[in-house]
């Protein structure tokens, strides 16, 4: 068994090139909920999720972005009540969140 089921990776990068970025779209409060919503569920603890902050991902064309690992599900999401469906389906029952995935053909 893994230290933790599954870990999230949120993209909180900006480029100071002006270029489209994550945290051009407020990145750190999708974190900062998922956060939030993954200690509420009890999900936080060892074997169970490990919500990170990332450098850039390099899918910033889609952002903001975020990746579910070991699954390697992207997804890009807009508000809290799209983060707490990853939480809810995804990280919780993991079951993949298919309206929020990031086309494979989305990059920079």
């Amino acid at each position: 068994m893994s230290y933790f089921e599954r870990h999230i990776f949120f993209c909180l990068n900006e480029r100071e090139s002006g270029k489209n970025s994550c945290a051009q779209h407020d990145a750190q409060a999708g974190f900062d909920h998922c956060k939030s919503r993954v200690r509420e569920l009890g999900l936080a603890d060892v074997g169970g999720v490990r919500v990170n902050k990332a450098g850039c991902l390099h899918r910033c064309a889609g952002g903001p972005v975020a990746v579910v690992y070991p699954d390697a599900i992207w997804y890009s999401y807009v508000d809290n009540s799209d983060i707490d469906e990853i939480v809810d389906k995804h990280l919780k029952n993991g079951q993949v969140v298919e309206r929020l995935v990031l086309p494979d053909d989305v990059g920079l």
